[in-house]
Order: structure tokens, then sequence, then C-alpha cells
């Protein structure tokens, strides 16, 4: 039965008298993330731990209402529940004594009606952002509130849980203007192939790039699901090259990332690397082992085809072995995936893409009534996390010596409890390993150790640079010519213009204060 707000009020001596669940899946591309339990006690008011002698501002001691805006992570709500009235959320209000007002712009276009919520007058207390670049042009505008006194007095949790090297990435003169929510793994992509694909074929899976090639020409024209149809695809992308990380890494580079090269940094769309790259996949387009239709896959089209056996061989998120690849192989038993080792190029190169440590920011508009129950919210996801990122103990999961046991049926009722304890993820490797393993034979947590051991860090990790705010926008259209290329509609010299144009309209000025940067923290 699903409770009201009235019902929130009361707190409730045991969370294992909150017996209804749910749970939650994320976006962003990085499900699973969250830690430790914080219980309110028993009796008739609700007191958090560390916040007792805490108190709220004079006057606003009975249940201050306080609006947010966060993503709604692209999930989905049980019948007769939405953002503002479900179990996770009105669990959050009996523990905080807060009456939380949820706002959640589309997926599709939530960077820009954050910019339209920031002018409309109309502020609310917290908005959750992705972009750095978003992040920076507001703090520059004066427009967000400094945080360090209120961590200091309401945010325990926070400071404990929150290396200092990360508050020092949302500091501008010195002060911190968002409480940062964290990435748990560094990287996403590795490669799955189907091994009953490579047996009937006679392959051996593949290590070096040729080997790659020989196998996605063999996948695409040799007829690996025996059926007497050319249905199959060697290889395939989604859309703007996603899932072609592990490709570049052969050649020793990844868009959108900064190396270090001969003491100083530049940029890996402009380097001689990305031009071999680019000129390999467009040889496989060429001959017909590249999917045609690439540049029109969705994750949903992705999906599609490797369920109906139409893709044997792809790069995978850490997490598609529970997904996709789970259900081609329910729907052909015979169906068998393995990892397989990162291509290695012509010169002995091989990784993957790395993602940023921080993964959102909790930001305050500059003139919130309410940035004190702000951070007391966002401690209080950060202290229980157990509750917010498992589900409710004995109901959901439950303990079995050092192994956590998940009813999978309740666990993806409720995932929609991600979109709360998104706010605020502190990794803890411990819990993090234990729910994975308890999800199932899914091999979750030895691909994220597959993937840590091969990435390719992004060696700038600072604040967005002026120029990066001047002139990101138009600089990124110009990738366009990427897609381009490796379709056959530009040459391969197409690509020597854009990295000229690529330094004349803003990246040379960017490519400078990189460096300064740099020169700064050496």
């Amino acid at each position: 039965m699903t409770r009201t707000k009235a019902d929130t009020s009361r707190c409730l001596p045991k969370l294992t008298r909150i017996r209804d669940v749910l749970f939650r899946r994320n976006m962003r591309l990085l499900p699973f993330s969250v830690l430790l339990l914080g219980m309110a006690s028993g009796g008739t008011g609700c007191s958090l731990p560390g916040y007792a002698d805490q108190p709220l501002p004079a006057g606003e001691r009975t249940r201050p209402q306080v609006s947010i805006v966060i993503s709604n992570l692209g999930m989905t709500f049980p019948e007769g529940m939405d953002e503002n009235d479900n179990r996770y959320l009105n669990y959050i209000e009996e523990q905080t004594g807060l009456d939380i007002q949820v706002n959640t712009p589309p997926t599709e276009v939530y960077d820009e009606k954050l910019d339209v919520i920031m002018s409309s007058g109309n502020l609310p207390d917290l908005l959750h952002a992705y972009e750095p670049v978003w992040f920076d042009n507001y703090v520059k505008q004066g427009a967000l509130l400094p945080l360090d006194d209120l961590i200091d007095r309401y945010g325990p949790h926070l400071k404990a849980k929150i290396p200092p090297e990360v508050w020092d990435r949302v500091k501008y003169g010195g002060k911190i203007y968002a409480v940062p929510s964290l990435n748990e793994v560094t990287g996403i992509e590795l490669i799955y192939a189907r091994k009953d694909w490579l047996d009937r074929l006679g392959l051996d899976p593949p290590e070096t790039l040729d080997e790659y090639y020989e196998v996605i020409r063999a996948f695409t024209r040799d007829d690996p699901d025996g059926n007497g149809l050319p249905d199959t695809v060697g290889l395939t992308f989604t859309a703007d090259l996603g899932r072609s990380s592990p490709f570049f890494g052969a050649f020793g580079t990844q868009l959108d990332t900064w190396f270090e090269r001969d003491g100083g940094l530049v940029y890996g769309n402009i380097l001689p690397e990305t031009r071999e790259a680019l000129g390999f996949l467009a040889g496989l387009y060429q001959e017909g082992l590249l999917e045609r239709e690439f540049p029109l896959n969705l994750q949903t089209n992705l999906f599609e085809k490797i369920e109906y056996g139409k893709v044997g061989l792809f790069s995978a998120t850490w997490y598609d072995t529970r997904g996709p690849i789970a259900a081609n192989m329910k729907r052909d038993p015979s169906a068998r995936w393995i990892p397989l080792e990162y291509p290695i190029g012509p010169h002995g190169d091989k990784g993957v893409y790395s993602i940023d440590l921080i993964r959102g920011y909790n930001v305050i508009p500059a003139d919130s009534p309410h940035a004190a129950e702000v951070i007391q919210l966002l401690d209080f996801i950060a202290s229980d996390y157990k509750t917010l990122k498992l589900g409710f103990e004995n109901e959901i999961w439950r303990r079995d010596g050092d192994r956590i046991v998940t009813d999978f049926a309740l666990h993806d009722e409720s995932l929609y409890r991600g979109i709360y304890q998104s706010l605020v993820d502190v990794p803890d490797e411990t819990l993090f390993k234990q729910r994975l393993d308890s999800l199932g034979d899914f091999n979750l947590y030895n691909n994220i150790q597959i993937i840590q051991r091969h990435i390719m860090p992004n060696a700038f990790y600072g604040i967005p640079t002026p120029a990066m705010g001047k002139y990101n926008d138009n600089l990124n259209r110009l990738e366009d010519v990427f897609v381009k290329i490796i379709l056959g509609i530009e040459p391969l010299e197409a690509f020597d213009r854009y990295a000229e144009r690529w330094k004349a309209e803003g990246g040379s000025e960017i490519t400078k204060e990189v460096n300064r940067w740099y020169e700064s923290r050496r």
C-alpha cells in the first residue's frame, strides 16, 4: 500500500518496520554506487546520527520545505508512486524532518532545463548538475553559494567520506561551491565476444588488432550462427562513436582526453594516432565489416541486435553481462560470451577511456533560504548509504555471513531509489563488491577489475578553463567529421583540416590554459 505525505511525519524506531519495497536503475552509465547505514532512534522525534547537536536555524524547526532539482536517471515508478511520493523519499523525509519537493526535468533536455531554471527567478534550494562547464559558468556569475561554513557545521559525513583532493576540484578562490557526487568505477568499456561463434569458426580469442580484424571479418562473412544467411554483424558502434573506445586505445589515443606528450598536455582528438584509428575504422566500414547503420544506433537498437544473435563481438559496458548478453543467452541457450583482451595496436598500445572521479555537482543558489537543510539532506544521504543503495535490509537484501543475498524482483521494482542516492555517491569498495556479487553470476566485479587495469587516464582533471566555456560547444560540433571519415563521406585528409580548425577556433587557447594548470600541479 502506498504511503502518503501525511504518513511521513512519524519516525519509525527500526528500519524493519518499513516493509514494502522497490528499487532503481542508473543513468549516465554509472549504476550501482553508495555507502553506510545511519538509523533514526525511536521515540517521538527523529534524531539523526551526528545531527542532534546541530539544530536548524531558529524558526525553521517544523518540517521546512526544501525544493530540489535532480535527474530521474531514466527511472520509472511503481503504480501510484512518483518522484514526490514514494517509500524512499518518504523514508528520507522521516529521517531528516524535511518536506522535500522534487523536480525532475526530462533527461533528454536536462542541462537545458537547468539553464531555464537558473534564469527563471524562481530558484530551488538545490540543483544537481552533471557538466563541469555548467558548474563553472554559474560560479563565475556569482549565482551559487559558497558552502564551507555550512559543510563544517552540518556535513560531518560529507567531510569524512569525500577526499580532500576532490573538494579541491570544486573550489574557486579557496571556497567550496559544490558537494560532489563520485563515481564508483574508473572506466566503462571492455570487449565481449561469442565464444561459441569463435569455436564454430575455429578461431582463437583475438589479442592483436590484426587478429581482431580476422575475427570481425569471419563474424561478418562466414555464417558464425550457422543459419545459412548473411545476417550477422562483425562489429558495431552506437551513434557518435559510442562503444568504440578500445579501438582508439589500440592506437594509443582516446577521444575527448588529454595526454602528456613531451612534458606538456595535448588533446587526443587532434593527435596523429587518432587519424590512424579513423583510417582503420574507415577501412572496416569500406569492406562492410563495420555495421552500415551504426550512426543510427541508439543503445536500445544495439541491445536488440545482441539479444537476437546478430552481434557476436562488441565493446560492452561492465554491466551488459546482466543486460543484453544475459538476454541473448536466455533466448539462445547455446550462446557463450567471454571477455576479450583489449586489442593491441601496431605500436603495442591498448586501453580504454577513463571516466572522471566526479559524477555530479550539488549546488545551492546564492539566495536559498534553506541552505543549511540542503547540506543536512546531502549529509544524511552520504551517511545512510546502505539503505539507499541496497534498499531496505531484510526486505530487498539480507546478510548471509559475509555475503549479501538480494531479492531480484524487489530489487528491480524499486530501482528508482537511485534517484535520491546518486545525489551523493561515496564509494565503499567492500560493500560495492558484496553488492555486485549478490546480483548474480554476471562477472560484474571481475569486469571492473579488467577495465581498471587498462585505463588510459585523462591528464587534465581541473575545473573548466575560461576558453573551454567560451569555445567548447563549437569545437564539439566539429567532431562530426570523424563519423563522416569512417563512412567515406570525407577523405582521411579531412582530419588534418579538422585539427587545424580545432586549434584556430579556440583549441590553441584551451591548450595554453590546460598547460598552465598542468604546470601549476607539477
